[in-house]
């Protein structure tokens, strides 16, 4: 499967995660994300140059099996929400679950039998969007696990954990180096993937 193929359903993926952030956000009282025009499907106004460009040519240089990346994160003021602490867990899983609901309707698709290129597409499109469901999930701010965490937590620690953002990429990428990351995500992928009935 080439990086062009790919590429759309990466594209996709990342823009319907965040726009799902910024849309209940909105539902929830915020309204940051639409007034600076990110409640958009255009993935114009979602390119991050690292995340949505440079990283997914440098997998693609390196011959990964999977395009994998993120978008600019839609800008979402807590303290507007109706209910901050609460309704920031909200906000926190809907671009996972997102990425579970887009999985799961291209495993529906894999059921009806596509041969050859068709079949292996929509399964990398499984692979993308359950990858990024579970990354996504891991509570290290900026990711959307820790917007979940930061919601449950008492709120000394919760400011606490806020504050990391800042330096948040900067704990991920030993953590990623040294494999730590590896070792939750791809048996959460792999356990997904065949709850869905999809054979990576």
């Amino acid at each position: 499967m080439t990086f062009w193929a790919t590429l759309p359903l990466f594209l996709m993926s990342v823009v319907l995660h965040e726009v799902s952030h910024g849309w209940v956000a909105y539902r929830l009282g915020d309204s940051t994300a639409k007034e600076a025009g990110r409640l958009t499907l255009n993935p114009l106004a979602h390119i991050d140059f690292f995340g949505t460009l440079l990283l997914p040519f440098l997998l693609a240089a390196v011959h990964s099996p999977v395009v994998f990346g993120w978008a600019k994160p839609v800008p979402v003021n807590f303290l507007n929400l109706y209910h901050p602490k609460r309704d920031m867990i909200w906000v926190g899983l809907v671009g996972p679950l997102m990425n579970l609901t887009i999985a799961f309707i291209l495993s529906l698709l894999l059921q009806l039998g596509p041969s050859g290129g068709l079949s292996a597409l929509i399964t990398v499109g499984v692979l993308i969007n359950l990858v990024l469901a579970v990354f996504n999930l891991i509570p290290i701010p900026p990711l959307d696990g820790s917007r979940v965490l930061a919601g449950l937590l008492p709120p000394k620690q919760a400011v606490w954990l806020i504050r990391l953002e800042p330096f948040g990429f900067l704990i991920l990428i030993p953590l990623l180096w040294l494999g730590l990351v590896d070792r939750f995500l791809w048996p959460s992928v792999r356990f997904l993937a065949a709850f869905l009935g999809v054979n990576l």
